[in-house]
């Protein structure tokens, strides 16, 4: 599994939606596709969420974030990551 750190930004639209009840619909929605949500924060600035979450591929992140995208009315931005120790590893 592979980590990604989806940072997202909320429409008008979306603001009006937010609830509980989204919350664990966005939830399911990651686990729906492969995936498991590690953490989520609210932010204050540039940015109002970001979400970590383990997903099989890229291709699942890439479906995952359209679908939370609709369903929370909110555009992402999803950057893959990887841990100290692997980018220690990889750059050798």
């Amino acid at each position: 599994m592979a980590t990604f750190f989806m940072f997202g930004k909320y429409s008008l639209e979306g603001m009006k939606g937010i609830s509980a009840g989204r919350s664990t619909k966005a939830i399911a929605l990651v686990k729906k596709h492969g995936g498991e949500l590690k953490a989520g924060y609210a932010l204050l600035g540039d940015v109002d969420l970001v979400l970590i979450v383990e997903m099989p591929d890229t291709g699942q992140a890439m479906k995952t974030s359209a679908a939370l995208a609709k369903l929370l009315g909110a555009s992402f931005s999803t950057a893959q990551a990887v841990s100290m120790d692997e980018f220690d590893m990889l750059m050798g």
